[in-house]
C-alpha cells in the first residue's frame, strides 16, 4: 500500500511538471486542451492517493463492526453449550437441541450441608462429617437469555451463512475422555464485500489488538476451553456492541 501511495505521488509530481512543460514549449492553441487533460489526471491520482490513505481505515471501522457482531452471537452459542453440557453432559452440534433447552430445561439450585453420620469401624462406632447436596429448587435456563437473540444465534450477521459448529471429545489424561466445541466462521464471509487485498492480510493476523487466524471462533476442538479468539478490547466493548444489533 505504501508503495501504490508513493508512486502515485511521484505520477502526480510528474504531471505537475509535465503541465508547466506544456506551458513553455507547446503552442498556445493546444495548451488549454492538454491542460485539462493533465488536470483531469492529477486530480484522478490525487483521488487514488486519498482513496489509498482511507481505504484500510474505513476497513478497519467496518471489520470491528462487523465482527462485534459475530462475537455477540458466538458469545449466546457459548453460553448456550455450557448450560446444555451442564444438564446433559456433552455438548450438541444440533443449534435446533440448543434453541430447545433454553426454552424447556431448567437448572437445578443445589445447596450443600455438612451432616454428622455415624459410621461403624471395626468394634466401635464413630462420627463422621460428610457433604450432602440437595436440590432445592430450579432455575429456567432462559432466564439466563433474557434480551438475547438465541433463536437467530447461528445465524452470522450480516450474512446468509451459519456459524459452523462441532463438537467432539479429547483425552488430556488416558481414559479420561472431554467433551468439547467450537463454532466458527471465516473471516472472508463476514468482511465479504471490502477490499480484497485487505481480507487475505486480516486472515493472516497474528493476534495482539486483531483477532487470530483465518476465522473468528470460539471454544476448540483441541483443547478444553470455552473461550473464543478475539482480543479483550471486543469484551469491553460488549455494550457497544449490543447497540449495534439493534440498528
Amino acid at each position: 500500500m505504501l508503495q501504490f501511495i508513493i508512486i502515485t505521488v511521484l505520477g502526480i509530481a510528474l504531471t505537475i511538471f509535465l503541465a508547466k512543460g506544456i506551458v513553455t514549449f507547446i503552442p498556445k492553441k493546444f495548451q488549454s486542451i492538454i491542460s485539462l487533460v493533465l488536470w483531469i489526471l492529477i486530480i484522478f491520482l490525487g483521488y487514488k492517493v486519498y482513496s489509498g490513505i482511507m481505504s484500510p481505515i474505513n476497513f478497519n471501522k467496518h471489520k470491528v463492526v462487523k465482527f462485534a457482531k459475530v462475537i455477540d452471537n458466538l458469545k449466546i452459542i457459548r453460553d448456550a453449550e455450557i448450560a446444555y453440557k451442564t444438564i446433559t453432559g456433552n455438548y450438541t452440534a444440533d443449534g435446533d437441541a440448543l434453541i430447545k433447552l433454553i426454552e424447556n430445561e431448567k437448572f437445578p439450585i443445589l445447596q450443600t450441608r455438612e451432616v454428622v453420620v455415624s459410621v461403624k469401624k471395626g468394634r466401635i462406632t464413630v462420627d463422621e462429617e460428610r457433604k450432602v447436596v440437595d436440590t432445592i429448587g430450579f432455575d429456567p435456563v432462559i432466564n439466563h437469555f433474557k434480551d438475547r437473540d438465541y433463536k437467530n444465534m447461528l445465524l452470522v450477521p450480516g450474512t446468509n451463512a451459519k456459524f459452523d459448529l462441532k463438537v467432539g471429545f479429547i483425552e488430556k489424561i488416558e481414559g479420561l475422555k472431554v467433551p468439547v466445541f467450537l463454532a466458527q466462521v471465516d473471516k472472508a464471509i463476514v468482511l465479504k464485500g471490502e477490499d480484497i487485498s485487505l481480507i487475505k492480510q486480516e486472515k493472516e493476523q497474528l493476534g495482539g489488538d486483531n483477532i487470530r487466524g483465518a476465522f473468528v471462533s470460539v471454544g476448540s476442538l483441541d483443547d478444553i476451553v470455552t473461550n473464543g479468539n478475539w482480543p479483550p478490547s471486543y469484551d469491553k466493548a460488549e455494550h457497544r456492541a449490543a447497540k449495534i444489533n439493534k440498528q
